[in-house]
């Protein structure tokens, strides 16, 4: 397992669609989907994708089986492999809430999200995954896939006055606990 370098905003290769998975259950997706966990996990994130350690791949991995210490409020979200993602809307009702991302270090946004969706996709084995979501969780599933489609976060944010520095927004704020 590698821990790898995540890709900062101004990269280019944050921008780019991801390619679909081609090929399941193969040792070089294995090992994509552990160092992409050994990744995320040493930085104490929230979710990861692929694009993010600069592979042109559609897969994500998001969750936590314990409290996460950059979100002790929120609930947990079940750990998960997806591939191949399409989100669907529940509802048209959205929800604003704070976001960072492990690449845009240090500066956190108001960012709205559909409150309720269906996501679908495949696990590293070919296997098919349909789950719906709410709130944090899915928030999560949305952020993350957005890396995919060559979106980040502030290309999201609608009120400016809600987009700044993690340490002016929230200045008590434990900087270890500061990005997404």
């Amino acid at each position: 397992m590698t821990i790898h370098t995540i890709l900062k905003m101004g990269d280019p290769r944050l921008l780019r669609t991801a390619k679909p998975v081609v090929e399941f259950d193969t040792d070089d997706l294995h090992l994509l989907v552990r160092d992409l966990w050994e990744t995320m996990r040493s930085v104490n994130g929230a979710g990861l994708a692929a694009p993010q350690i600069g592979v042109d791949l559609q897969v994500v991995v998001f969750g936590s089986e314990y409290r996460n210490p950059r979100y002790p409020d929120r609930p947990l979200v079940p750990l998960t492999v997806l591939l191949n993602p399409v989100i669907i809307p529940m509802s048209s009702e959205e929800e604003e809430d704070w976001e960072g991302c492990l690449s845009v270090p240090g500066l956190r946004g108001r960012v709205p999200r559909s409150k309720h969706i269906r996501y679908t996709g495949f696990d590293p084995y070919g296997d098919p995954i349909v789950r719906e979501a709410e709130g944090f969780h899915a928030r999560v599933v949305q952020h993350e896939c957005d890396h995919l489609w060559g979106k980040l976060y502030p290309m999201r944010v609608k009120d400016f006055t809600h987009f700044g520095y993690t340490d002016v927004l929230f200045p008590g704020l434990d900087s270890a606990n500061a990005d997404d």
